[in-house]
């Protein structure tokens, strides 16, 4: 049961990041990228910080360190996948980025040894397929795919940290360090041009969305999710984003619905449906 409350959760989450798209395709023709992410995921890390001061403070140190390795490598993997959008084309850039799909379970092998059953490669490859036909219109190798690749590695890194490292009654503490370290990265990145903030209502209330539901939230429910998932399971579950992407730009962003994303969406949909309905097969997670 808990498991299944836990893939709910995660799939919550991926709805919640799939409805940031269009929003942030608008607020980034007034905001640059770097500040964006600066200012965003400080105040995520305020406003989990606000509502539990102390949490932090009951933490081992190991946790504390676990969580501090996962939050740089999460910030690391953002500064990348904006730093390849700059030299690919954005559809390339989602699909690439999805690819830590496929990353999740062959690193989770080849540098744990965890065992990842055949449905849930059956899985992975669905995804995969689903991912292409949502976002590639067209396909080269070149320098900005080679960064984004290296930031689909390093969200695969953070999916199997999390899926070993997080414990339900750490999660939130885990998550207000990851926020905090994942802010201090990019103020780093951001400040040699000075931090530019928002200027209009609107423009501050898509922030704050971004900050509190798409950041702080989100950070927490994945990880007490994968308190309980395992890795490839949640990477698969995670797939889900282009499609609840392709659903809110269709519903609030005028978007048409084409076939791509029909056909596409139902082998998201499919593989989703696999990891799920042989999740009591598989093991909850590394110890």
């Amino acid at each position: 049961m808990t498991q299944r409350v836990a893939g709910l959760t995660l799939l919550c989450v991926t709805a919640i990041w799939g409805s940031t798209f269009f929003l942030i395709k608008e607020l980034l023709y007034r905001l640059p990228v770097a500040d964006f992410l600066a200012v965003r995921f400080a105040i995520a890390a305020v406003v989990l910080f606000m509502f539990a001061p102390h949490a932090v403070s009951r933490l081992s140190p190991q946790i504390r360190r676990r969580s501090l390795y996962a939050g740089a490598i999460y910030a690391v993997a953002q500064i990348a996948q904006t730093a390849g959008l700059a030299h690919t084309d954005a559809s390339v850039s989602g699909f690439v980025t999805g690819m830590y799909v496929v990353a999740t379970p062959v690193l989770a092998a080849l540098i744990f040894g965890q065992r990842v059953p055949r449905v849930v490669w059956l899985a992975v490859a669905l995804s995969t397929i689903g991912l292409a036909i949502l976002s590639l219109r067209g396909f080269s190798v070149g320098y900005g795919e080679f960064i984004t690749f290296l930031s689909a590695l390093l969200y695969a890194l953070h999916i199997i940290a999390l899926s070993r490292w997080a414990t339900a009654k750490d999660a939130y503490a885990m998550a207000t360090i990851q926020m905090a370290v994942i802010a201090a990265i990019c103020m780093i990145v951001a400040s040699p041009g000075g931090i530019e903030f928002a200027q209009s209502a609107r423009d501050w209330a898509i922030v704050l969305y971004m900050a509190v539901a798409a950041s702080a939230l989100a950070m927490l429910g994945q990880t007490w999710a994968q308190s309980h998932l395992s890795a490839p399971r949640a990477a698969i579950l995670m797939t889900m984003e282009p499609v609840f992407a392709a659903f809110f730009a269709i519903l609030f962003g005028g978007e048409n619905l084409g076939i791509r994303v029909v056909i596409g969406g139902i082998f998201v949909l499919s593989a989703m449906l696999i990891a799920e309905l042989t999740a009591a097969r598989e093991p909850t997670r590394a110890s």
